[in-house]
């Protein structure tokens, strides 16, 4: 069993890491779900971008389609646009990877 230091640091187990391919510098997402601490190591860049494109065409059936490029301009800025928020996340999605790698 593990123990939290004094600076509520825990080393996971070898095996652990091994099995959810947790290596120094792996980024981890630490969260409460029922009463438990959930580990949850980063995804890959492109798993997130094809998660956020799968809720955007979501998004898009639920509104029946994307608004026109009249309606777009009147309605919000472009920055605001469901799309342009997109583009920007996928950009910084893409700049982080990229940048880890270079490390």
């Amino acid at each position: 069993m593990a123990k939290v230091d004094s600076k509520g640091r825990i080393v996971l187990p070898q095996a652990v890491r091994d099995r959810l391919d947790i290596t120094p510098g792996t980024e981890v997402e630490i969260r409460e779900e029922d009463g438990k601490a959930v580990v949850e190591p980063e995804k890959e860049p492109d798993e997130i971008i094809a998660r956020m494109d799968e809720l955007i065409g979501e998004k898009r059936d639920v509104e029946d389609g994307p608004p026109s490029p009249t309606e777009h301009s009147e309605t919000r800025p472009r920055s605001e646009h469901p799309d342009s928020i997109a583009q920007e996340f996928r950009e910084n999605v893409r700049n982080g990877a990229e940048q880890a790698t270079d490390e």
